[in-house]
């Protein structure tokens, strides 16, 4: 999954736009996000990981690393 597709799968379990998250996430965190930087970054796909584990944080999300599990046929 990229991040693209994570936050747009954020977006749409909490029903909020681009331009939403954008607001939150300024008010939140300790730099600003724009809709247009965020979109501009998303369609490239430089968003960094850590802006969407905080995009995760704000909304009670976690991201969790599981491993596969293995069909041993023992």
């Amino acid at each position: 999954m990229t991040a693209r597709e994570f936050v747009k799968i954020l977006l749409a379990k909490e029903g909020i736009t681009l331009k939403e998250l954008a607001q939150i996430a300024t008010q939140k965190g300790s730099k600003k996000f724009t809709p247009d930087g965020l979109s501009h970054k998303m369609r490239l796909g430089t968003l960094r990981f850590d802006d969407a584990e905080f995009f995760a944080k704000i909304f009670g999300y976690e991201i969790e690393l599981r491993k596969i599990p293995q069909n041993n046929p023992d």
